[in-house]
């Protein structure tokens, strides 16, 4: 077919490595642009397309997406991209610049050839605006210290963090006490009872309030149920000995333990108990379900592969893995060894009723009947969250926990990670709700570092 030309008034967008390991179908979201692929990048992929990660399947696709676009053209051409109002997309041959960025920089790395690409579209494409899209900013900054436009890949991104952090939990002073103490003694109301005139309080989606009258003794704690419009009393309930030390870690526990909620991700800092909420609500409730799975991302020790540990695949797994037997530790020795809830610990685990392993062992499976944990979920990307919540089967309730503003990942931030995502997408959906935790209650000391280093 006759090669396409590009518009001149559109822009050019290269794109990094980075960007397409996040999202393969990142090709498509530049609108009328014209998207250029640097051949090093193709170089790259082909070393990820073989695996089980996430970052593996994203390379595959791309490769297929590509194929398919390509079918009738020869890529180092300008290619239409398919869809309404789309530009067109090219491989671009490593080029021979006069200014060269592995000179300029003092070393020969596939980054440099990624610039050299976007320095070659500059001389080339002269009138048109060149921009390097990378989630990598250091790649970012080089570029920019060679006078080529750089930016994030913002597909997905949630604008608004603020909204993230204020998500899930309310407090209304100067409630009547006779209100108050009605949903006491009958445990659930209509919410128009209790705000009155104040209508505009009863949010959009399921919802935890504190209720105060007007002193400071008189107050409740209270679940808004969006789908029936009602409060309901909260009571600070146990989980397998574990209880509530605060009133959020309370608002968790019930949403962990609330048949009708089938999804629900938990905020907060590390030491505010949102694993060991999540484990300990998962025992209590280990009758209900087939099996209790525990799952969080690998993120490698200085950015290496697992294959750099020593050992079986288990052994290397094993470190990883530690913080989430260490929860099952601590609730198992809140019994003696002679105890039967100490014992029912053990034989899950030795009978795979109770499974923890690494994410890239759960996907593709079917999760019918599970209890299912993603700790750290903050080091997810947006389509792993999503992978995992659409292989969930009848009976299958679903826990994310992390804090999004620790992220262990180099290509992942506070808005562009995984549970972030999904706090702003779902928020007001029936089937779920999110809870802050704000109060550390490991230890005085943890509570230290986390207010004042």
């Amino acid at each position: 077919m006759p090669r396409t030309s590009p518009k001149r008034n559109s822009k050019i967008f290269v794109l990094d490595t980075s960007v397409i390991l996040y999202d393969h179908h990142s090709i498509m979201n530049f609108a009328e642009h014209d998207v250029v692929i640097p051949i090093t990048v193709l170089e790259e992929l082909d070393q990820f397309k073989k695996g089980n990660d996430i970052k593996n399947f994203e390379a595959r696709e791309f490769i297929r997406l590509l194929d398919k676009l390509s079918k009738d053209y020869m890529i180092h051409d300008w290619t239409p991209l398919n869809g309404k109002n789309k530009g067109n997309f090219r491989v671009l041959m490593n080029p021979d610049n006069k200014l060269n960025a592995n000179d300029i920089f003092g070393e020969e790395k596939n980054d440099h050839k990624i610039l050299n690409a976007a320095l070659s579209l500059k001389q080339t494409e002269s009138g048109r605006k060149v921009i390097l899209v990378s989630k990598d900013i250091n790649l970012r900054l080089k570029a920019k210290s060679l006078d080529i436009y750089a930016e994030d890949y913002e597909t997905g991104k949630i604008k608004n963090i603020s909204e993230i952090e204020n998500t899930g939990k309310k407090i209304v002073e100067g409630i009547d006490p006779d209100l108050i103490s009605s949903l006491y003694e009958n445990h659930i109301m209509d919410a128009k009872e209790i705000f009155g005139g104040k209508r505009k309080l009863i949010p959009d989606s399921n919802t935890f309030f504190i209720l105060r009258g007007p002193s400071p003794n008189i107050s409740i704690l209270a679940f808004f149920n969006v789908e029936d419009q009602t409060l309901q009393k909260i009571e600070k309930s146990r989980a397998y000995s574990v209880s509530p030390k605060n009133a959020e870690q309370a608002f968790a526990l019930h949403a962990i333990l609330n048949p009708k909620i089938k999804l629900v991700s938990i905020q907060g800092v590390a030491g505010t108990g949102k694993t060991l909420l999540a484990l300990a609500g998962a025992l209590e409730q280990r009758r209900d379900y087939k099996q209790i799975y525990l799952a969080r991302p690998i993120v490698p020790l200085s950015n290496k592969d697992i294959g750099y540990l020593p050992g079986d695949i288990k052994s290397k797994l094993n470190p990883y893995m530690e913080p989430l037997w260490d929860n099952l530790k601590f609730i198992q020795h809140q019994y003696l060894e002679h105890d039967k809830e100490y014992q029912k610990i053990t034989e899950m685990v030795n009978q795979e009723k109770l499974v923890i392993q690494p994410l890239a062992y759960i996907r593709g499976r079917s999760l019918s009947n599970i209890f299912f944990i993603v700790d750290e979920a903050q080091n997810l990307t947006p389509h792993e969250v999503k992978t995992i919540i659409s292989r969930a089967g009848e009976n299958t309730k679903i826990i994310f926990t992390g804090d999004v503003f620790q992220i262990d990942t180099p290509y992942l931030d506070s808005q562009s990670n995984g549970l972030s995502y999904l706090i702003d997408r779902v928020k007001e959906h029936p089937l779920y709700a999110h809870i802050k935790l704000e109060k550390g209650e490991r230890s005085e000391l943890a509570n230290l570092a986390n207010r004042l280093l």
